[in-house]
């Protein structure tokens, strides 16, 4: 599921590179940029492209990093969900964006359509932007949402919180999709993607620099950042807590070129999540603008302290998704309430690291039917990235439809050991309708 969401992303980027439909037209589009200056850096957001940034540099410095060449660049909201292709009374994608399905984006649509800002606000020390982005696949489509972004300054750094608000008159709840918080593009001397992919963060160990060669290369990276510098080992990172996968690369001719040429950097982290209808989807970053040692070195003074994963579904899904099922939807109230009226159903966690000697029990606190007698947990680890059955292991449950505080020893197996980076539930069915399981929290656990 990860691997298919992940080739999929990547095969739309590469299109995205090929094919510019009305480029030329984007490009002599009329700006109107605002601006924030905390004396060490200044951002710019245009307002003719929904808000979306296309400004960052060094204060009293006109060298601009960010990438404007078309309106699919810039740092900005994209999201992504079903059906696919997306065809809103019976308006066909363009051919060549049809795999996209229903993605809104900040800037505008691939034919020069621009997204319409509702809100703007600055107060000197923060801005706020509110638009109606456009399907970018389709000809003047406004999606059924709204973008919000809320950016401020602090020393070197940028601060976004940004939100989709849905709305959607198609109330199906399509599948899970990769999405890209945010997507950033960087002009053409900051070609140098680097990061750390390594199974120890934050103990300063060696670096990695993927592959910069088009199309896209994905990786885990372990300390949540990413960054593309220059010749002199200056430029951008983006750190995202929480957020282990990312993907990026450059196209084009790598060391020169500005907003309007075509070479360009790219990075997005991405969470696999499901877009109700009607959801309130939010996340934070931080934009890092300096050397390459400041980057990592603002990274580890900003991180969470490590801890095993706790996911609790007070309000949101924590980043989890199925396969083969369906929840209650959106809000969320206390509990995930899932579906098992197909055959198969997998309740799949976001990706993470912890090691497997420390983290040697799963909890449960969940309820099931009379007719799941038993669940099977797998595992993914860093040297066994894909969820297999030599990673699993199977466990009774009580089908009683009360709440359970269930332990389930991992540690039984010889298979979980080393990194692990993933878990995903099955209850074992062939799919009955009418039947749910109630899950109000899973977490890891150094002892039963």
């Amino acid at each position: 599921m990860r691997a298919q969401l992940f080739r999929t992303l990547v095969a739309l980027c590469v299109i995205s590179l090929l094919h510019t439909p009305g480029a030329g037209a984007q490009t002599a589009a009329p700006t109107n940029v605002k601006y924030l200056d905390n004396g060490r850096i200044r951002l710019g957001i245009d307002l003719n492209l929904g808000g979306a940034i296309t400004y960052i540099s060094l204060s009293g410095s006109s060298i601009n990093l960010i990438n404007s060449f078309d309106w699919g660049r810039q740092i900005q909201m994209s999201n992504y969900s079903g059906p696919v292709p997306f065809v809103p009374n019976g308006k066909p994608p363009r051919p060549d964006w049809a795999g996209l399905g229903w993605n809104p984006i900040q800037s505008g649509d691939c034919y020069g359509n621009r997204s319409k800002v509702t809100l703007f606000k600055n107060n000197g020390k923060e801005m706020v932007v509110r638009c109606i982005p456009m399907q970018w696949p389709l000809n003047n489509e406004p999606g059924e949402c709204e973008f919000e972004c809320r950016l401020s300054l602090d020393g070197y750094t940028v601060k976004v919180s940004s939100a989709l608000f849905n709305h959607r008159s198609d109330k199906t709840q399509w599948a899970a999709r990769d999405q890209e918080l945010p997507a950033v593009y960087t002009n053409g001397p900051w070609y140098k993607l680097v990061t750390y992919t390594g199974d120890a963060p934050f103990t300063s160990g060696t670096l990695t620099y993927p592959p910069v060669q088009f199309p896209w290369t994905g990786w885990n990276a372990t300390e949540n950042w990413a960054a593309l510098i220059d010749e002199k080992g200056f430029g951008l990172g983006i750190y995202e807590p929480g957020i282990i996968h990312f993907i990026g690369g450059f196209a084009g001719k790598p060391g020169s070129g500005g907003p309007k040429d075509s070479p360009t950097g790219y990075i997005a982290p991405l969470h696999v999540e499901i877009l109700d209808y009607n959801i309130t989807y939010r996340y934070s970053y931080t934009l890092i603008v300096g050397s390459l040692e400041n980057i990592r070195s603002w990274v580890y003074a900003h991180h969470d302290a490590s801890a095993l994963p706790d996911y609790r579904f007070f309000t949101d899904r924590q980043h989890w998704h199925y396969a083969n099922a369906v929840d209650e939807g959106w809000p969320i109230h206390g509990e995930l309430k899932v579906s098992l009226a197909q055959n198969n159903p997998q309740l799949i966690g976001p990706q993470a690291l912890w090691h497997a000697e420390k983290a040697p029990v799963i909890h449960l606190l969940a309820s099931f039917p009379a007719e799941i007698k038993r669940l099977r947990i797998f595992w993914t680890r860093s040297d066994s990235p894909q969820f297999n059955e030599t990673c699993v292991l199977t466990f009774p449950v009580n089908g009683d439809r009360d709440y359970h505080d269930y332990s389930f020893k991992l540690s039984s197996s010889e298979q979980y050991r080393g990194v692990v980076t993933g878990v995903r539930i099955d209850p074992e069915t062939i799919g009955l309708p009418g039947i749910y399981a109630g899950v109000k929290r899973i977490w890891l656990d150094d002892k039963d």
